[in-house]
């Protein structure tokens, strides 16, 4: 089920919103716990009873480890249950992309399953191993059933994250029945929501409009429209992911929870460094505390650290896709983090003291954003792409295509009816270029929402709700809903 759906706006989530408080006023906490726990499995079966199978049994098997290794912490369970996980992920995600391999370089023609990819499997396999490495490590106590199947299968963070922690959730599951209905969670959920929602459905599915109709027409594309479809594509993604954070977050609120943020402005970063402490939060902090600090971390000595760095960028490459495309990818944000941290430790304070001054310290950091902007969205060509050659195709086209006029085809997909509309209310139909104005007024306000001005986390904490904010929300929430007949998935479920 997806969030921007008329059945998830209509049926799904006023039932659950209105069972759950129902519940929970008067005091029964199991009962509640429960509903939640069928309510996520809707939500997830929904899409296919064969996932909800895979992630009951997933539940049943990681739960019985937990309590194995609550008992007694042998590392040899550990081991085994991380094993197992792993070995279920290999299979469904990266199982064909193992024998195509094996068929390219040795010359074999073993045939492919075709395995159906359950759709975010990497988020709650990621996230069970973490509890069941933590409950060897003594850091979590004995859970009840309830409170550990309501840990996975929570539905707003289910198909596409966070990655979260016992911690975070399992002592807020300890209060729920325990307190009232809190009025100010809900009306800041709710505005979360409406945000994220609009993020996604006004913003990344128009520019995943014009990124499909780039990609499918690589040969046809000109200088000018090859970089575009790259730029559009690093819009698209940013307001798709971030708009289900928003989203995720907003209905966690509205029930009375807090799940971590998960993105936080990473194009407003000036350094890859910081990209990656915005960037998908919660996966970073799950390679660095499972990954980079049991490979040794900074403990043994400079090189390998960097040998450590590269090979976590290198598996967050490959939890994202079972493609070599996806390693490029990885290794392309590796190699420039590497050579960011040699920079800041060997460099930057030489380079420091010889430039002073804060009017040249506000043009270096803008000239920073825009230059890690370029290169990630560049690096997001890998991640896009079907294969590595579709990506090089579409990179030449930028370096070597001759300069000549956009293609008209290419600009048609952001001529969304409404703004259109306003368009020729304002006589603007008749100008010569007057197919090209909305392309370039969402990529302006793109760039401006996600590299300048504030996020919607930070917008909701300014907002109270007045005249004015209730009808820009409504106007915002009548708008999405009228759009939801042409939506499309979330990025994030195929990872």
């Amino acid at each position: 089920m997806l969030f921007n759906s008329y059945v998830f706006v209509f049926l799904f989530f006023p039932v659950c919103l209105l069972g759950y408080y129902m519940l929970t006023s008067r005091h029964r906490t199991t009962a509640a716990k429960v509903f939640l726990i069928a309510m996520s499995f809707w939500f997830y079966g929904y899409f296919n009873v064969l996932y909800l199978l895979i992630m009951v049994c997933s539940i049943g098997g990681n739960y019985l480890f937990h309590r194995l290794l609550s008992r007694r912490a042998r590392k040899e369970i550990m081991i085994l249950a991380v094993a197992l996980n792993l070995s279920v992920l290999f299979y469904f995600k990266y199982y064909d992309f193992f024998i195509s391999t094996v068929n390219t370089v040795f010359g074999t023609s073993a045939a492919l399953k075709h395995i159906l990819l359950p759709l975010g499997i990497s988020f709650f396999t990621f996230q069970q191993i973490s509890f069941v490495i933590d409950t060897y490590r003594g850091e979590v106590k004995d859970c009840p059933l309830a409170d550990y199947a309501l840990f996975v299968s929570f539905f707003p963070q289910l198909i596409a994250g966070p990655i979260v922690n016992h911690d975070e959730m399992l002592p807020q599951f300890e209060q729920i029945g325990k307190e009232y209905v809190q009025w100010e969670k809900i009306a800041e959920g709710f505005g979360l929501f409406i945000l994220g929602l609009s993020k996604k459905v006004l913003l990344a599915d128009t520019f995943g409009a014009g990124v499909d109709y780039g990609y499918a027409n690589v040969e046809l594309l000109g200088r000018a429209d090859a970089a575009l479809v790259i730029f559009f594509y690093a819009m698209q993604l940013y307001f798709d992911f971030s708009g289900y954070c928003d989203m995720a977050r907003g209905i966690a609120k509205m029930l009375g929870m807090e799940i971590p943020v998960n993105f936080d402005s990473p194009y407003k970063a000036h350094n890859i460094v910081d990209f990656w402490k915005r960037w998908h939060i919660t996966l970073n902090r799950f390679f660095t505390k499972y990954v980079y600090i049991p490979l040794g971390g900074n403990r043994k000595g400079a090189a390998r650290m960097y040998v450590n760095l590269l090979i976590v960028f290198l598996l967050s490459g490959l939890w994202h896709g079972a493609g070599w495309n996806y390693i490029v990818w990885g290794a392309m944000h590796g190699v420039l983090y590497v050579l960011t941290k040699l920079y800041q430790k060997n460099l930057r304070p030489y380079l420091t003291q010889k430039a002073s001054g804060a009017i040249l310290h506000k043009i270096m950091t803008i000239v920073s954003q825009i230059l890690l902007f370029l290169y990630v969205s560049a690096a997001g060509l890998y991640f896009r792409a079907e294969s590595i050659e579709q990506a090089n195709r579409l990179l030449w086209a930028v370096i070597a295509r001759p300069v000549q006029k956009m293609s008209m085809e290419f600009a048609e997909c952001f001529q969304v009816d409404e703004l259109w509309y306003v368009i020729k209310v304002l006589r603007l139909n008749n100008m010569a270029y007057s197919r090209y104005i909305l392309m370039w007024v969402l990529f302006a306000a793109g760039i401006y929402l996600a590299m300048i001005g504030r996020n919607a986390a930070q917008r909701m904490e300014r907002v109270k709700y007045r005249t004015w904010t209730t009808v820009v929300f409504s106007v915002l929430a009548v708008w999405c809903v009228l759009t939801f007949s042409k939506v499309s998935t979330f990025l994030y479920f195929n990872f």
